[in-house]
């Protein structure tokens, strides 16, 4: 396997962006902003809402599978005059959003449930929030702390966040942070207190970096692969991406990291570890992509900190856990509790299969971990392809420009 290929930007740091633009009150230029369906999704809702701020009818914004939209908006809605109805796809509707809104009312937030108490859909009368001290749980998804920073800014008085025990994937809150110091905000950080002074959003020009979250994908190819070499252009070392760390995490599993001034170059090291262990409750996106790989190198692989998976696109944990039986691979996993959730893989021998059918249910992340796993069954059936366009709307290309069949 061989070739170059541009990574899509990433969505991460373009939604956030598109928030703060849309705070500030200017159009100020985004460059590379993404592609990737969810980005496209919170572009077209945020010029609903610029359209329709300060009207008397009710509005009516679907979300679809974008949690990133659903937790950011519930946020901005909350402040933006106007009557609002935000929901989404039914598995939106399961994804819980209580934490974040109990965390709006009591800095004047009108926002009511329409069906299940802590779920979408949601009512919201935009209001004049007043700036103050509030307590979090990060445990379950950091998008509701960086929905919160976002708006910090333009709360009068500002806002004190105490985050109340651990957090889940706190490298995207730390995004949140350096973004908006990039654009005039000033935020301090002490222990579990984040403070947020109010102040007006500097506007200026910003690029996008390339997406280190669907880099994972190529990694778990290269590992997958006798033999290879890609070249993934414009990722960067020193990355706002938390996720960057998939570079080390790989070199365990048998692919080296060429940092290059113009991006990455993975090639196949040859040796694997015997043993992986990792705690990855600050990066959950790329653990199904190192999962798939220790269970398909024969490595036995112990993996913790993934209790925020059940709250995905789909529950993570069971449809690899499910996906993977296909391949005669057996996961002992702990997925019952809500708070420790991991997945320990005894060494296997993989042999191949081809004619597999991988089910993807309807989540992007589950469908690109599965695609490389034909370097090792053979031919395989992803089912409902089209739901990579979330993050990754070029990917089934990309694996043809690199070697793979794809009908």
């Amino acid at each position: 396997m061989t070739g170059s290929l541009q990574l899509p930007y990433s969505k991460s740091i373009s939604n956030r962006l598109l928030i703060i633009r849309a705070l500030s009150g200017l159009d100020f230029p985004i460059h590379h902003l993404s592609d990737a369906g969810d980005t496209i999704l919170l572009t077209r809702l945020l010029e609903v809402i610029a359209r329709n701020t300060g009207g008397h009818r009710m509005v009516e914004l679907d979300t679809g599978n974008a949690g990133t939209a659903m937790r950011f908006l519930t946020a901005l809605l909350s402040l933006t005059p106007g009557k609002w109805i935000l929901t989404g796809s039914d598995r939106m509707k399961e994804r819980p959003v209580g934490i974040l809104v109990d965390a709006l009312k009591p800095l004047g937030a009108h926002i009511e449930y329409l069906a299940d108490l802590g779920y979408p859909p949601l009512m919201i009368k935009g209001n004049n929030l007043k700036g103050g001290e509030v307590i979090i749980d990060p445990g379950i998804s950091s998008q509701f702390v960086s929905a919160l920073l976002l708006i910090a800014p333009v709360i009068p008085g500002g806002l004190g966040l105490f985050l109340r025990g651990p957090a889940v994937s706190f490298p995207y809150v730390d995004m949140t942070i350096r973004l908006l110091h990039d654009f005039g905000v000033q935020v301090t950080r002490d222990k579990n207190r984040i403070q947020v002074t109010e102040g007006k959003i500097i506007p200026g020009e910003y690029t996008v970096e390339t997406d280190w979250s669907s880099a994972a994908f190529w990694y778990e190819a290269v590992a997958l692969s006798e033999e290879a070499e890609l070249l993934l252009t414009g990722l960067r070392q020193d990355s706002l991406q938390g996720d960057s760390i998939v570079a080390r995490l790989f070199r365990e599993l048998g692919v080296n990291t060429e940092y290059l001034p113009d991006g990455v170059r993975l090639t196949k090291s040859g040796g694997t570890a015997e043993n992986f262990t990792f705690n990855f409750s600050d990066y959950p996106d790329i653990a199904p992509a190192v999962i798939a790989s220790c269970a398909f190198l024969g490595i036995h692989g112990r993996f913790e900190g993934l209790k925020n998976l059940k709250i995905k696109e789909s529950d993570r944990l069971i449809s690899l856990k499910n996906e993977f039986v296909k391949a005669g691979l057996s996961l002992e996993a702990d997925i019952s509790s809500e708070h420790i959730r991991m997945i320990e893989i005894p060494r296997q021998e993989v042999h191949p299969r081809p004619g597999i059918e991988f089910e993807t249910y309807g989540d992007h992340r589950i469908a690109m971990t599965m695609a490389p796993l034909a370097l090792r069954l053979g031919e395989i059936t992803i089912r409902e392809p089209e739901v990579v366009t979330k993050s990754y709307p070029g990917y089934w290309e990309d694996m043809k420009r690199v070697g793979f069949e794809v009908l």
